[in-house]
Parts: structure tokens; C-alpha cells; sequence
């Protein structure tokens, strides 16, 4: 999506297809700068090269491809360079610049997550950095060799090349990714970058909210209404009010309860909903709903059917009333590179309302905030006056708990893991520690476990609970929950929930794992 024209002191991102491509250029913004992204696929058919020239700076994303099967990015590679502007490489930019300049890139063990390096130049790249650092990486291959032209900046602990420079130019390569949180001082290279760039700061989150309306305004016919698909989580709400600045009472929001909501949602939701302005329609689908999933085991068909079933009702609605012609939803950017809907990312996992939409449904799907992350929605809906209850909400996925069931889809299960996450959340609030986390939940399996519960023999499920810290949902790190508070929830879930005789705690990060099991 393109916010605005290009600005003179824009700087441009270009996307190999790495999950992070829209997260860099986010932290940019962030730091006060305009930034655009553009798909390698976009340059190499022709378009944007007019940007590059245009723009200060250029930052060449990550992304799963080698470097030795995709050519035609060496050659992309090689113009930009020649541009004589100041260019990051990130991990695959990072690779994709050292086999531009006659550098060796070879596969080895790869790092993943968590990873020290050592500085060993004085550049001001690393300006605020010590000598040793811990940051995020992900790839496979590696540069084993550098020509003389380059000078090395940075070691890992494998002592793989972790960041360089081109001698006489501001032209730099970093195999980690600075744009993640879990690299510790990322933003603060990345801000150094825009120094040595001599890039201007004068993007607000304020700019952000005027493009997107201005953007709305071209796209939206005056007299058509706009149904929107509200769940009463902060995505949902904060596209319908942007939409609602657009078409005021010809917005329609609809709440479909498909019944794998958490415990008590229904009701808070329509409370709060109403509070700032938003009345939806309320379609309550719950036996539809379950008895189609009823069943089944592959999440990829659940989030079919639930995607089809949104559809369906969603096409009956706009068949009532012809004048509806649009569809509004919360799809964020995380949901639309997860469901491969970016130039060369891998699919992970196909979320409901980015490849669930089949294409009878009749309506034209508008979708304000597909290239913004959740910490930006929430930005956005405090500057919108969104109340704190919507805007702290954990993210909840749009098939519910539908995703949180590995195996065989059973009311059995359902019931579990409702009632365990309902646990789970209320003894973070009491403790204080709700607020702290970016998600915490339970999950359900076919797995069993022998306990003995009154003296008896007892087979019952085993709850995994799954609490993470994260700021984009790009990336995420297992939450140090204290041993005590861990303690309350696993005594809690074995005890009230008849069927479940064991509690484990997931410790694994994002990546190699997703937040959400399936």
C-alpha cells in the first residue's frame, strides 16, 4: 500500500520476501522517517526504479531465498549499488550485497534466535554498542569469504561474518535483523544508519492515520455502505473507525459469535463496542459453526471452513441489502506474510480472513491496516481514543480456539481449553502480570497423561500453556513466568478441569516456533 507520493527524504525498502520487509520499514518510521517498500518482483518488472533514485536511503531486506537461486536479485543487487546511495543489507541484503561485489556465499549450520557477536571495528554503525552484543538471527547460509574492497565489522560466535562495509562507500551488510526486538540495541544501529544516511526525521503516526483516511476516501464509493467484520479486538475496531471517518453511518458492523470465543467474551465485546459508538449486528452462529469443524484435525482446513462460513454470512447480509458493497477487516501485515501473501514468503499457516475469502462472496474487501503491525494499531487506536480495555486486549486469532486444538476437533477439547485459558489470564491480572505479556493461553492436543486424582487412576488430557512476550508478533520470546505463578495455574487447571491430569509450559521462541500451535 502506497501511503503517499514519494517524499524526497523518503527512504525505501525493498522486499526479498522476508517476513520482517514491512517490520523495518516500521521501525524507520519509528524513528521518525517516511519509508516505502517495493517488492523485488515490482523492480525487476520496471516499476520503482524512478523511487531508488528518488530516495536518501536503501535497505535491502531478509528474505528464504539463496542467493544462488534468484540471479536476477544479484543484478538488482548491482544497480542499486550503483546508485551511490547509502544501503543496509539485512540478512539476505546482507548476502545479496556480498555476492554483488564478488564476495562467497556458501550454506552452513545456520543460526537461529538468540545469537552473541563481537564487534571488531569502531564503525558508526555500532556507534552505542559494546563490543560484545546479542542479536536475532535466522539463515542458513553465510558469506565464508570477503574481497579486499570490504572490511569486517562484526564476528559471530560460529565466527560467521555478522556485518560489513564497503570501504569507500556508506554501503553496509548485517547478517542479523537490527528491525527485531530481540536484537538488543537494533534500533539503536538502525538509527545510526539514519545518521550516516544524514536522513531527515519527520514521519508522526498522525501522518500514518491521514493517508490511511485520505487512501479510504479515493476507494470508497460516496453512497455505498461498508460492512465490517468486528470481533471487538483492537484490529477490528480500530479499521472500523478509520472507515467510520470515511462513511460515517453507511459503515455496518457485524459481530458473528461462532462460538469458540474466550468465556464471557460476547458480552464484553458489545459493551465496549458500544462505548465508542460501535453498535454492530449480531449473528450468533455457534451450531453452525462447531458442528462443520466437529471432526476434523488439519488447522488449514478449519481456518477453510471458518473463513467460508464469515463468507456466507457475510454474502446473506450484503444480499439483504444490494447498497453494501464493500467488506472491512483487521487484517494486519503478520497475518498476511504468514498466509504467503507477499512476493516469495513462504506460507506458514493461511489465517481465515487473508486466504479463507472465497472469491463468490461479492464484496470487495478493503483492508486499512494490512501493512501496520500490532503495536501501531494500538498507537493508532489511543490517538483515535480507543478505550485502554480494547487496546491492552491479548490478541485473539479469528478462528478462536478453533487453532488451539491440535488433533481431532472435539467439544470435549473446546471446553478444556476455554476454561484453562480462562485460568490462565485471570491469574496474570491478579498478579499483575496481564499487561506484561503479549499473548497467554492453552492448548489442548490428542495427547494423554495417566494421573491419580481421589486415589484413583485417571487418564486425562495434557494442557500445554503458552505465554510470550513480543511487541510485533513478527517475533516473540517464551515469557519468564515466576516459578510461583506457574505453580497457581497448573494446580488450578489439573484441579477444576475434571478431563486434564498434566500442565506443561512452552519454552520455545518465535522462531522456529509460531505463538499459536497451528
Amino acid at each position: 500500500m502506497r501511503c503517499l507520493p514519494l517524499k524526497p527524504d523518503a527512504v525505501v525498502v525493498i522486499n526479498f520476501g522476508g517476513q520482517y520487509a514491512h517490520l523495518i520499514s516500521r521501525r524507520l518510521r519509528e524513528l521518525g522517517v517516511y519509508t516505502e517498500v517495493i517488492s523485488c518482483n515490482e523492480l525487476m518488472k520496471g516499476y520503482g526504479k524512478d523511487m531508488l533514485k528518488q530516495s536518501k536511503a536503501i535497505v535491502l531486506s531478509g528474505g528464504p531465498s539463496s542467493v544462488y537461486g534468484n540471479p536476477n536479485d544479484i543484478e538488482i543487487t548491482k544497480e542499486i549499488l550503483s546508485l551511490d546511495k547509502p544501503v543496509l543489507g539485512i540478512c539476505y541484503g546482507h548476502q545479496l550485497i556480498a555476492k554483488a561485489v564478488g564476495g562467497h556465499v556458501v550454506r552452513g549450520k545456520g543460526e537461529y534466535g538468540r545469537t552473541v557477536i563481537n564487534i571488531v571495528d569502531n564503525d558508526n554503525l555500532f556507534s552505542g554498542w559494546s563490543k560484545s552484543e546479542v542479536v536475532w538471527m535466522s539463515h542458513r547460509d553465510y558469506i565464508s569469504k570477503l574481497p579486499s574492497k570490504v572490511k569486517v565489522l562484526a564476528i559471530s560466535e560460529k565466527g560467521y561474518i555478522a556485518a560489513f562495509r564497503l570501504s569507500d562507500n556508506l554501503i553496509y551488510g548485517v547478517q542479523f535483523h537490527p528491525e527485531v526486538t530481540h536484537t538488543t540495541k537494533g534500533k539503536i544501529l538502525l538509527d545510526n544508519f539514519l545518521k550516516i544516511a544524514n536522513v531527515p526525521r519527520k514521519w508522526v503516526i498522525s501522518n500514518i492515520v491521514d493517508s490511511i483516511v485520505e487512501d479510504l476516501k479515493v476507494k470508497l464509493k460516496p453512497n455505498a455502505k461498508i460492512l465490517a467484520a468486528i470481533s471487538g479486538g483492537v484490529d477490528s475496531t480500530v479499521a472500523s473507525l478509520l472507515v467510520k471517518k470515511v462513511a460515517g453511518d453507511r459503515l455496518v458492523p457485524v459481530f458473528v459469535n461462532h462460538g469458540l470465543l474466550r468465556e464471557n467474551e460476547v458480552d464484553e465485546t458489545l459493551t465496549n463496542l458500544e462505548k465508542i459508538g460501535l453498535k454492530p449486528l449480531v449473528i450468533n452462529a455457534e451450531k453452525v459453526f462447531l458442528e462443520k469443524l466437529k471432526g476434523t484435525r488439519d488447522c488449514e482446513e478449519r481456518r477453510r471452513i471458518i473463513g467460508e462460513l464469515f463468507a456466507k454470512i457475510f454474502k446473506e447480509i450484503g444480499e439483504k441489502d444490494p447498497s453494501i458493497k464493500y467488506l472491512v477487516q483487521g487484517t494486519t501485515y503478520p497475518d498476511v506474510v504468514e498466509s504467503g501473501g507477499v512476493a516469495r514468503a513462504d506460507k506458514i499457516k493461511s489465517h481465515h480472513n487473508v486466504a479463507g475469502l472465497p472469491k463468490w462472496l461479492g464484496l470487495e474487501v478493503i483492508e486499512p491496516l494490512k501493512y501496520l503491525y500490532k503495536d501501531e494499531v494500538r498507537r493508532i487506536a489511543r490517538y483515535l481514543g480507543v478505550p485502554e480495555e480494547i487496546v491492552k486486549k491479548h490478541p485473539f486469532p479469528g478462528p478462536g480456539f478453533a487453532v488451539r486444538i491440535i488433533g481431532e476437533f472435539t467439544f470435549e477439547k473446546l471446553n478444556v481449553v476455554r476454561k484453562a485459558t480462562k485460568i490462565v489470564e485471570e491469574e496474570l491480572r491478579e498478579k499483575g502480570l496481564y499487561d506484561k505479556v503479549w499473548q497467554a493461553f492453552a492448548v489442548v492436543g490428542d495427547d494423554k497423561w495417566v494421573g491419580v486424582k481421589g486415589d484413583s487412576r485417571d487418564v486425562g488430557y495434557i494442557v500445554t500453556i503458552r505465554i510470550v512476550v513480543s511487541e510485533d508478533a513478527m517475533t516473540a520470546d517464551w515469557f519468564r513466568i515466576p516459578y510461583d505463578v506457574l505453580d497457581r495455574i497448573a494446580r488450578k487447571i489439573a484441579s477444576e478441569i475434571d478431563n486434564v491430569t498434566m500442565v506443561t509450559y512452552a519454552v520455545s521462541s518465535k522462531p522456529p516456533s509460531t505463538i499459536e500451535p497451528c
